[in-house]
């Protein structure tokens, strides 16, 4: 398991972003951007990690490409494309096809994820259908099972008809991965889908989600906090702080990242042999908040 090479990456992108912005109305009624001005670019078959502090916007970014912000956000961008689709000119039911077919998430706790009083299989089928509806109901139970199967569940067939609550969390995460990216998505979000496991499970549903991406080449777009998972997992970096993007990299230089913030997220994962006696603290620059856009804007005034 880990980074794929440059060279299996395709140089037209298979999303874009440019000057994101995501706003909430406050109890004043003032509009305030979570996300400001994000710009990013993901290639096909890459693995593109996002990192950064909770509330920098991460996960707003990654819900924006798939339309699946919450009814009370407003929405702005430049550009928003995916394969060469500009999403923001999308009818909302294109919109949700596209989703349903080409793009899919992944979720950090398939508690909230999975409908509690629907089987496995009776959800996989609902996913299923939206690629194949003519799909006979044998045909359809082969399909989940042998999707179960792929995932490395032992007994698929009894996983199938089982609720969520009699699934543990990494045989949960496991399903979530089967009903999401075995139907090959072109593009999939992942959003800390290993925080709510322990060390060894999420390193099982990694493999299993390395192997799943690797044979659909699916573009990857991993929101985590953890930087040295990302470090082993991802192509390149987009670090994230209070909604907009300080630093971009390779995976495999982010330890040497320049940015202050960086070092800083860096310096608060101590190792485990001869951590140092006291964790750094994170001195925060007000800068560090300024859209470099929009300073050059006011200074040209």
């Amino acid at each position: 398991m880990g980074p794929q090479s440059p060279s299996r990456t395709a140089a037209a992108p298979l999303a874009e972003i440019d000057d994101l912005r995501i706003a909430f109305r406050g109890h004043d009624g003032v509009l305030t951007d979570a996300v400001r001005g994000v710009s990013l670019t993901l290639n096909k078959g890459e693995r593109l990690g996002i990192v950064g502090e909770s509330g920098s916007g991460k996960s707003l970014t990654g819900r924006a490409l798939l339309g699946l912000l919450p009814p009370a956000a407003h929405l702005r961008a430049k550009t928003l494309r995916f394969d060469g689709t500009d999403l923001l000119a999308l009818s909302a039911r294109k919109r949700r096809r596209l989703c349903g077919q080409q793009m899919g998430m992944i979720l950090q706790d398939p508690k909230y994820s999975l409908n509690p009083v629907m089987t496995v299989a009776a959800q996989m089928r609902e996913a299923f259908a939206l690629h194949a509806p003519k799909t006979g109901r044998r045909e359809m139970r082969e399909k989940i099972v042998e999707a179960l199967a792929a995932v490395h569940i032992r007994n698929p067939e009894r996983v199938a008809d089982a609720y969520p609550h009699e699934l543990s969390g990494g045989m949960g995460q496991r399903v979530m991965i089967a009903m999401m990216v075995s139907s090959g998505p072109r593009l999939l979000v992942a959003d800390e889908p290993t925080s709510a496991l322990d060390v060894l499970v999420a390193a099982q549903v990694l493999a299993i989600l390395d192997e799943m991406i690797g044979k659909h080449d699916t573009g990857l777009i991993f929101i985590s906090h953890d930087l040295p998972l990302v470090m082993s997992f991802c192509d390149r970096v987009v670090v994230m702080v209070a909604g907009r993007v300080v630093e971009t990299c390779a995976a495999r230089d982010l330890l040497h990242a320049q940015h202050p913030y960086t070092r800083g997220l860096l310096a608060a994962n101590p190792p485990l042999a001869n951590p140092p006696d006291e964790l750094p603290v994170l001195a925060r620059d007000p800068a560090w908040l300024i859209d470099p856009r929009e300073a050059a804007r006011g200074a040209a005034t």
